[in-house]
């Protein structure tokens, strides 16, 4: 008898025991799982800290970038301007000093022999035509290659002067065959040092409207044309402007190239 008490003692003892060790366990388990909701608390806000990194950080380079090809669009339109207001001062000259182009008499004692308006008005065609060239060839997604180096373009230069030049110059038993010759010289320019189909349809599209523009400007008496022949105008004005345009559309490509394309935010 005493045996099964003590037996019965310790078995009860020993459920006790198991029951007592039940709270802990459960303590332990409910211990690491809060550990577990700690820690992965503590990793959330590091990944959002690291998601919110990498979001400023691609902010960053799209506002750089974007400067950048600001920038660059700055210089572009600032050298435009200057090459076609010098050229225009250039040429215009010529017009003037062979009485192609007839201006008043106060214009023409003032110091560079020509209408104040002309510089300006040529940079900002020059500058507008040169940077819209690259621009049509991205739209149309064919970037110009052929010929993409500063020796081409100063030759296609040189050969814009000469037929500028050829048309103050040249003398012709009437303005119809010189205004034939220069329409294959400036088609000769354009095979020669562009080939592209955006190119040919800009230079068709300027020649249209500068020579819409020449026409208003004749009708009210700004300046005139000696020997008129197309309204009030030479009928190679046109040419003049088609060259004109292929070649300022020439020095926009070679002054684009290197230059990264404007940002797209996403």
């Amino acid at each position: 008898m005493p045996r099964l008490e003590n037996g019965g003692w310790s078995c009860s003892c020993a459920a006790r025991g198991r029951h007592r060790a039940q709270p802990g366990d459960t303590a332990a388990e409910l211990a690491a799982k809060v550990g577990g909701m700690l820690s992965s608390s503590g990793a959330s806000p590091s990944l959002t800290l690291v998601g919110t990194g990498a979001r400023s950080s691609s902010t960053a380079t799209s506002t750089s970038s974007t400067l950048n090809w600001s920038q660059h669009l700055v210089q572009r339109s600032v050298v435009l301007f200057v090459v076609g207001a010098f050229m225009a001062l250039v040429l215009n000259l010529l017009q003037i000093q062979r009485n192609v182009t007839l201006f008043p008499d106060e214009v023409i004692s003032t110091l560079f022999s020509s209408a104040w308006w002309v510089p300006p008005c040529c940079g900002t065609a020059a500058a507008v035509v040169g940077l819209l060239y690259p621009c049509i060839d991205s739209h149309l997604g064919e970037p110009h290659k052929f010929k993409r180096e500063w020796a081409s373009v100063m030759r296609c230069i040189a050969v814009f002067v000469g037929i500028n030049h050829a048309s103050a110059k040249l003398d012709f038993a009437n303005n119809v065959q010189l205004s034939l010759t220069l329409a294959a010289l400036s088609l000769g320019l354009w095979w020669t040092f562009d080939r592209s189909r955006s190119g040919l349809g800009l230079g068709i599209t300027i020649a249209f409207v500068a020579t819409l523009i020449t026409q208003f400007l004749v009708y009210n008496g700004v300046y005139q044309y000696t020997s008129p022949d197309f309204l009030y105008i030479r009928s190679w004005l046109p040419c003049i402007f088609f060259s004109g345009g292929v070649t300022v559309g020439n020095i926009g490509r070679q002054l684009a190239m290197g230059i990264p394309e404007k940002p797209h935010n996403d």
